[in-house]
């Protein structure tokens, strides 16, 4: 998990819309492996300060290592964005000029088998990005009824095959039970006809995301933390978010809509920015990157 390499995405346009300078604070909502704090760090320097957030201690643990030479001008916090509010109040922070949240699966966490998030090589079926939360993909494949198992395929994967690979599921596991993630891809692919296969995506791809978003409650987690965003923010402080799917983008883009409407907030883009051809080049995982940004207009 070391030497995975951690390529931060859109990370010019993420400085560039969050406006970062000297002596401001920034929250980094999703801070991984710590590529965006870095960057935020050089781009405020000499004296700007980041707050850094992540359910994923061994995240945190990488992370500490990147910003060592940084020291005394960040905080690594274990939590969850969400609680935004609670952790700044913890740390006497009423307000800060810029929140940047870079949503969905990090490089760390799809190269460790052990966590479950790929179905590339066998691990558990676990996908807790918090390896302290109750519920696992596990938990959910073997236990859940075929009914539910076909819900939250097809609400949070958008999968068209959604009752089929439910249907599938439950008649494998009585045979016996599903433990690894390739068992479960291989299910899922079996339950779609081949030639319906998606062209540039493994047919797998939808169901895991639908388990990930449901295991670590994502889309709650956003709708909390929209809700309480602009109570966090300096006049003219900044949110930057970075989705991957249209379920978060949807929620983002109405958001800000509404926001702008309401004359709360001034659009920084009218369309979601995504990475050049010379990023995707080199990190291919950027594919599906949306950014979208606003400044709040107390």
């Amino acid at each position: 998990m070391e030497n995975q390499k951690h390529i931060p995405v859109l990370k010019k346009e993420v400085l560039f819309y969050l406006n970062c300078g000297p002596g401001k604070i920034f929250v980094d909502g999703t801070v991984g492996g710590g590529g965006h704090t870095q960057a935020i760090l050089e781009a405020s320097a000499p004296n700007g300060f980041v707050i850094g957030l992540d359910v994923d201690g061994e995240a945190l643990i990488q992370a500490e290592k990147k910003l060592a030479p940084y020291v005394g001008r960040y905080i690594l916090k274990k939590g969850n964005y969400a609680r935004g509010r609670e952790i700044l109040s913890g740390l006497n922070i009423e307000k800060v000029d810029g929140f940047l949240l870079d949503l969905g699966i990090s490089s760390l966490q799809l190269a460790a088998p052990e966590r479950g998030f790929s179905f590339l090589h066998p691990g558990p079926l676990d996908m807790r990005m918090d390896n302290t939360a109750s519920v696992t993909a596990s938990q959910i494949i073997n236990r859940w009824s075929q009914k539910r198992i076909a819900e939250i395929i097809k609400q949070y994967g958008e999968e068209r095959w959604a009752n089929r690979i439910a249907r599938k599921i439950t008649e494998t596991r009585v045979k016996m039970p599903i433990k690894t993630t390739t068992q479960l891809a291989e299910i899922v692919a079996n339950a779609i006809p081949r030639r319906n296969w998606p062209r540039h995506i493994h047919p797998a791809t939808r169901t895991f995301q639908a388990l990930r978003i449901v295991v670590n409650q994502e889309l709650e987690n956003l709708k909390q933390f929209l809700n309480q965003v602009l109570s966090l923010l300096a006049p003219k402080g900044r949110v930057v978010i970075i989705s991957f799917h249209s379920l978060e983008d949807r929620l983002v883009k109405n958001a800000f809509r509404n926001w702008a409407k309401e004359g709360k907030v001034q659009l920084l883009t009218k369309k979601p920015v995504q990475p050049s051809r010379e990023e995707l080049a080199m990190n291919p995982r950027a594919r599906s990157a949306k950014l979208r940004a606003i400044e709040f207009r107390p």
